[in-house]
């Protein structure tokens, strides 16, 4: 026997014959739709967008809620329509001006006698003849009232505390023309007529009831647009301080 015959073949290795299937153990992992035990009606079902759910709901716990630590929200508040209020504060406007113009050219005659005035000394005399005690005090008081009353108006500045004042100056007023000439007489050509006091009083009383508008220093107040309690307070105290004063002082 040769030496050839005699020497073992050595194996050949693993990288030098591809083709050699290398003698491993079946992996244990998935590798087929057959090992997913797949068909192709499961598949359809699920292209479709067939789904069943979960068969029993998710069970949460109620949690105990603890005596005040819950609150209820608050409501949200409705946001009013903007109001659209035309020419009503232009109206306002030219009335206030009116009638504040009158006060202080009124004032005017009585403090310093222009445009044909008593003056403050002929004022006095026909405060004191009309049996008002303290005539002096009440004359310089009277006169400088009527021009800040008319001021204040013409600026919409505290304009019900304004009108009232001017109601309760013409309360006096006619209670003063009917001191002199007892009996009623209204119109203005008569001697003791006080149309013109009662119509400049009504005018007083609807800016006290309806506020300056919002052409006027006040004009951004809430009640300047939309007067209600202190409208009331104030023509009250009109009323009551031109009764009082007349009651009271005399």
């Amino acid at each position: 026997m040769s030496d050839k015959a005699k020497d073992p073949v050595p194996e050949p290795a693993p990288y030098e014959n591809p083709t050699l299937e290398l003698n491993r153990p079946r992996s244990s992992m998935l590798e087929s739709d057959d090992d997913l035990d797949l068909d192709q009606r499961s598949f359809e079902s699920r292209s479709a967008g067939a789904y069943d759910g979960p068969t029993d709901p998710i069970h949460r716990p109620e949690m105990p809620v603890a005596p005040g630590s819950y609150e209820e929200p608050e409501p949200v508040a409705a946001v009013p329509p903007k109001v659209r209020r035309g020419t009503l504060d232009l109206g306002l406007l030219i009335l206030r001006l009116a009638v504040g113009g009158i006060m202080i050219v009124h004032g005017l005659q009585k403090l310093t006698g222009w445009w044909d005035g008593p003056g403050l000394d002929g004022f006095e005399a026909l405060v004191e003849g009309a049996g008002y005690r303290y005539s002096e005090i009440l004359a310089i008081v009277g006169a400088i009232g009527e021009i800040a009353a008319g001021a204040l108006l013409v600026l919409g500045l505290m304009t019900p505390l304004a009108a009232a004042a001017v109601v309760a100056i013409m309360i006096n007023a006619v209670l003063f023309k009917h001191h002199l000439e007892p009996g009623l007489q209204y119109f203005a050509a008569e001697q003791s007529g006080v149309e013109f006091e009662v119509l400049l009083g009504a005018a007083a009383v609807a800016i006290v009831l309806t506020g300056p508008g919002r052409i006027a220093v006040d004009g951004a107040r809430g009640w300047a647009t939309r007067p209600f309690i202190g409208s009331f307070v104030a023509l009250l105290l009109g009323v009551a301080g031109g009764v009082c004063l007349w009651l009271f002082v005399r």
